[in-house]
């Protein structure tokens, strides 16, 4: 069977890499805070049969408790070093610790931590812990989870060799803060990663309350463009959540 990547929604992608399963940022919840999910529920199997859980930094949006509960407390979770008290408190006993440059392995998949652009502590009153992303090396593809960053010139680094980017491009309001992309810039990192095929992220699942879906498709759409005119070479694919994609 072919390596896939199944979009979940907002940062919460299932990768099934070489009989390994991965699953990223896992947020699974209706609604949080001052934000409900305005795209289909995942599905009902999302958490099933994971290896491991790959967490980019601790905003709840991307470590989100409720979402987490159901999984086996023997699942592996990685996440950024100072960030696995939180983890263990709740019962989870197998949790790596990395920083950027350092690297473990969830069954057949090396999973190298890289740098992120991104204030990655838990607010108000969380450990400070940098951001990752994770660059995921299995026999037959390598693929590329950007988590939340902004752009940086370590991603020059990856270029040679990634199949997939998963790049994010929005967020659940009108305006991104500092420490993301927006098209513009997840086409400028992949001209600068060079990856065969961008899947989009992290838009269109989430909106805070009181803001209407009618422009939920406008970031892909503006990636699409961007990519036309800074990496040409690098094909776009738009998932839907739920949405899937072969690598072959």
């Amino acid at each position: 069977m072919s390596d896939s990547v199944t979009w979940v929604g907002h940062a919460t992608v299932r990768l099934e890499l070489a009989a390994t399963t991965l699953l990223t940022d896992p947020l699974l919840r209706g609604r949080f805070l001052h934000v409900r999910r305005h795209a289909a529920k995942p599905a009902p199997g999302t958490l099933s049969d994971v290896d491991g859980v790959l967490v980019s930094h601790l905003h709840p949006d991307h470590l989100d408790f409720a979402s987490i509960r159901a999984l086996s407390r023997e699942t592996e979770l990685i996440v950024p070093a100072g960030g696995g008290r939180m983890l263990r408190r709740r019962g989870f006993g197998r949790v790596t610790e990395l920083r950027p440059g350092e690297t473990t392995r969830v069954g057949s998949v090396e999973v190298v931590a890289t740098p992120a652009a991104h204030d990655g502590r838990r607010y108000p009153l969380g450990p400070r812990v940098e951001a990752l992303g994770f660059d995921l090396r299995a026999p037959a593809s390598r693929v590329y989870f950007a988590g939340d960053t902004d752009l940086f010139e370590e991603m020059g680094r990856l270029a040679g060799g990634v199949d997939l980017a998963l790049l994010p491009i929005g967020g659940w309001g009108p305006r991104l803060g500092a420490g993301h992309l927006d098209p513009r810039r997840a086409a400028q990192a992949a001209a600068m990663i060079r990856p065969r095929i961008v899947v989009p992220i992290h838009w269109g699942t989430y909106l805070r309350a009181g803001l209407g879906s009618g422009r939920l498709g406008d970031a892909p759409r503006e990636l699409v463009a961007q990519l036309a005119e800074l990496a040409p070479d690098v094909q776009a694919r738009v998932l839907s959540p739920g949405g899937s994609l072969a690598l072959g």
